[in-house]
C-alpha cells in the first residue's frame, strides 16, 4: 500500500494505491496524521485494489479528522465500492466511482470487435441507435413502449454486441471464417450495424457494398474484392430475392457462393433467447491494425478498387472527427450518409459511437422523413451534401423550428455557393455550416471550424486535421508549390489507407515516401485553407456520388450499332454535375437514345446513366489522335444548356 500526497491552495489530494488490508491498515490511517484538517481531503483510490475491514476501520478514523464537506473518495474501482455499498460506507463517506468510461482518444487502439465490447463495459444499458419510426408518439409514452420520439426502436449496447453475436453464429453456420471475405450491402439500418459487427467479431473482413448497384455490378465487385459471401438488406434493384440471389451467386459471372439476408423488416429481438447459446464463442482476439473492411472506390478507368482499411484507419480517423466538431453524449445525429461510404461509416456513424453520440437512422431518405426525424428527435449534428440539404430546405414539410436543434452540419462530396448557404442558413437559424474534404482512401483529411466564414465553407475545404500533412505537389516535376499555386493535392497520415486490394504496388496511388495522390488539383491560400480548383481524374461526382466515366462507356458500347464513346460530367446547379456521353454509330444510324437509356437500365445504377445523350459523326481529336476532352465537354455542355432553356 502506497500513499502520496498533492495540495493545491486548501485541497490535498491523497493518490492510494495497493491494498487496504490488516496488514496496511495501521500506516494508511498514519499517513493522514500531518494533513493540515482545515484542507479539504480527496482520497483517489483509482488503484486500491481492495479493501477490508481494518481499512474500512482506518477510514471512520480519517473521517472524523475531516469532517462534513471536508473529505470525499473517488474512483472507486467496482469491487471496493461493492464493499462500501454492503457495509453502509457509501452513505457514511461521499463517494464517487469510479468512470468505465474511456476518453475518445483511448478507442484508437481497439479492433471494431473490442470497441463494442468496450462499449458494453462502459454503460452496457445506453441507447446507442434508433431505428427511426413513422411519426412522433405522445410525450412519455415512449419510454413505455420502449420507442423513441419518433416512434423508433431503441437499441442498446448490450442488444448490440448480443444481436451481433447472434448474427456472428448464423455467418459462421454459412462458412464465414477468420479472413472471409464477407459483402454487406444495404441502405442504411440497425441491421446493417448489426451484421458489421457480426463480421467483425469472427475475424473477418467486409466489404461494403453500394446498395444501388445491380445484380450484375455485384459480380463484378465480387471478382474485384474476392467476395465469397454477400449479406444483402434493402436494395434499390426491383426483382425478388431468389432472381437476385440467382444472380450474384451464378457461378460463370461472381465469386459469390453464399448469401445471408438481413433487411430492415426482420426483427432481430426476436431471437434474443438465442444468445446464451452462443455468448462465449468467436473469442479469438482480432488485431486493430489487421485489415478489417473494403470501401469500394471509382477509378478514372472504370474498373472499381477496393481500398483495404483497418480499424485503426477508421477509429483514429473517427475520434480526430468528434473532437474536432465537439461531439458529445448529448447529442444525436440524424445518419443519411451511406455507411457503405467513408464519410457515413467514419464521420457519420462511428464518429459519434466513439462519442456516446446518439445514432438515429430514419425509416427512409424521403426529404418529409428526415425533417421529421430530426424534428421529433432533436437531433444536433446532420451530414450531407448540398443537394439533399436544399431540398430539404424546399420540402413542404420543412419550417425552420423543426430543425432548431441542429448546430452541427457538414457538407462533403461536393461545394455549395456562397447564395446557397447564405439561404440555408436563414433556415437553419441555429446551425453551423462546415465543409469537409477526404477519400475512400483515407478520410477526414481537411475541415471547416465552427465560425468559419461563408467565404472558407463554400471556397474552400478546411484546413488540414491534426497530425495530416498536406503537400500541393507541381504536376510537372513533382516539387513542391508555392503558397497559392495549384497543383496535385498530396496528403499523408494515420488513417491512410493499407493498400488497393490486389493492385501492383506501380498501381498504387502512394509513392516511395509514402504520400497518397489524391489526383485532386488544389492550393493552400494565404489562410492556410485548402482550395480545390479541379480534378486531375476523370471522376463525376454527382450529388456526392463518384461514377467513373469508363464503366459506363464500356456499357453503352454494348448496346447495337455504337461505334465510340465518351463519357463527361455537365454541370448542375443540383446535383453539381450530372452524367452526359457523346457517341458515334456505325455505318451513319441515327441513334435512339431513349432506347439506350432503356438498354441501360438492367446494367447500370439508375445514377450513371447518363441524362444526356449526345451523337456526333466523329469525336473531335488532338494532334496526338486522342479524343480532344476539353474541347469536346465544352461543346456538349453548351447543347445540354440550349436543351435546358427551351
Amino acid at each position: 500500500m502506497l500513499v502520496e500526497f498533492k495540495t493545491e491552495g486548501n485541497v490535498t489530494t491523497a493518490f492510494v494505491s495497493g491494498k487496504i488490508n490488516t496488514d496496511t491498515a495501521q500506516k494508511f490511517q498514519d499517513c493522514f496524521e500531518n494533513v493540515d484538517k482545515s484542507n479539504k481531503l480527496i482520497l483517489d483510490f483509482a488503484d486500491v485494489e481492495m479493501i477490508t475491514s481494518a481499512g474500512l476501520r482506518a477510514l471512520v478514523v480519517i473521517r472524523i479528522r475531516f469532517p462534513d464537506d471536508r473529505m470525499e473518495v473517488i474512483n472507486v474501482s467496482k469491487a471496493v465500492y461493492d464493499v462500501f455499498e454492503m457495509t453502509g460506507f457509501d452513505d457514511m463517506i461521499p463517494t464517487r466511482r469510479a468512470s468505465n468510461k474511456k476518453k475518445i482518444s483511448e478507442y484508437v487502439r481497439l479492433s471494431f470487435k473490442d470497441f463494442l465490447k468496450e462499449k458494453v463495459n462502459e454503460d452496457s444499458d445506453r441507447v446507442a441507435m434508433i431505428a427511426g419510426g413513422d411519426a412522433a408518439v405522445a410525450e412519455g409514452a415512449e419510454s413505455q413502449a420502449g420507442l423513441s420520439a419518433s416512434g423508433g426502436v431503441k437499441y442498446t449496447w448490450s442488444e448490440i454486441d448480443k444481436l451481433s453475436q447472434i448474427i456472428a453464429r448464423d455467418l459462421y453456420d454459412r462458412g464465414v471464417r477468420k479472413g472471409t471475405h464477407v459483402g454487406l450491402m444495404g441502405m442504411n439500418s440497425v441491421n446493417w450495424v448489426l451484421t458489421f459487427f457480426a463480421i467483425q467479431k469472427l475475424g473477418a473482413i467486409a466489404l461494403l457494398v453500394n446498395f444501388n448497384l445491380k445484380a450484375g455490378e455485384v459480380c463484378g465487385i465480387s471478382k474485384v474484392g474476392d467476395i465469397t459471401h454477400l449479406c444483402y438488406g434493402d436494395i434499390a434493384e426491383q426483382c425478388e430475392d431468389s432472381e437476385f440471389v440467382a444472380k450474384v451467386t451464378d457461378t460463370e459471372n461472381s465469386f459469390i457462393r453464399n448469401t445471408y439476408k438481413m433487411s430492415s423488416d426482420i426483427n432481430y429481438k426476436e431471437r434474443l433467447e438465442e444468445y446464451s447459446s452462443v455468448e462465449d464463442r468467436f473469442s479469438d482476439e482480432v488485431d486493430p491494425d489487421s485489415p478489417a473492411l473494403v470501401i469500394f472506390t471509382s477509378g478514372s478507368t472504370g474498373k472499381p478498387k477496393a481500398v483495404l482499411l483497418s480499424a485503426y484507419n477508421i477509429l483514429n480517423s473517427s475520434s480526430m472527427w468528434a473532437e474536432e466538431y465537439r461531439i458529445g453524449a448529448e447529442d444525436k445525429i440524424c445518419l443519411v450518409l451511406p455507411t457503405f461510404h467513408i464519410f457515413g461509416l467514419t464521420c457519420g456513424l462511428f464518429g459519434n459511437f466513439i462519442a456516446d453520440s446518439l445514432v438515429v437512422i430514419p425509416k427512409n431518405i424521403k426529404t418529409g422523413t428526415i425533417v421529421q426525424t430530426i424534428a421529433t428527435e432533436k437531433c444536433t449534428h446532420f451530414y450531407s451534401v448540398p443537394t439533399l440539404l436544399l431540398a430539404i430546405a424546399a420540402s413542404k414539410n420543412f419550417k425552420a423550428e423543426y430543425v432548431e436543434a441542429l448546430r452541427c452540419v457538414v457538407m462533403g462530396g461536393a461545394s455549395a455557393t456562397p447564395a446557397q448557404i447564405v439561404e440555408l442558413q436563414k433556415q437553419f437559424p441555429n446551425t453551423y455550416f462546415h465543409s469537409a474534404y477526404g477519400l475512400s482512401e483515407m478520410t477526414p483529411v481537411t475541415m471547416c471550424a465552427y465560425q468559419d466564414s461563408v467565404e472558407h465553407v463554400t471556397k474552400t475545404v478546411g484546413k488540414p486535421m491534426k497530425n495530416i500533412e498536406l503537400r500541393i505537389s507541381d504536376i510537372s516535376n513533382g516539387s513542391v508549390c508555392a503558397q497559392g499555386q495549384s497543383g496535385e493535392v498530396l496528403v499523408k497520415g494515420f488513417n491512410t489507407m493499407v493498400c488497393y486490394y490486389r493492385l501492383d504496388p506501380s498501381d498504387q496511388p502512394l509513392d516511395e515516401e509514402g504520400w497518397l495522390h489524391t489526383g485532386d488539383l488544389g492550393l493552400i491560400d494565404d489562410d492556410g485553407y485548402l482550395r480545390l480548383v479541379g480534378r486531375a481524374k476523370e471522376l463525376i461526382i454527382r450529388g456526392g456520388e463518384n461514377i467513373a466515366p469508363g464503366e459506363i462507356a464500356e456499357a453503352m458500347t454494348q448496346y447495337p450499332g455504337v461505334a465510340d464513346v465518351k463519357v463527361q460530367g455537365i454541370p448542375d446547379d443540383f446535383y453539381g454535375e450530372i452524367v452526359g456521353a457523346s457517341v458515334v454509330m456505325k455505318d451513319g444510324k441515327t441513334l435512339d437514345t431513349e432506347d439506350m437509356k432503356k438498354f441501360l437500365v438492367s446494367k447500370l445504377a439508375k445514377y450513371k446513366i447518363p441524362e444526356y445523350i449526345f451523337q456526333y459523326d466523329k469525336l473531335p481529336l488532338l494532334s496526338n489522335g486522342k479524343v480532344d476532352a476539353v474541347g469536346l465537354k465544352k461543346d456538349m455542355n453548351a447543347k445540354a444548356a440550349a436543351l435546358r432553356t427551351k
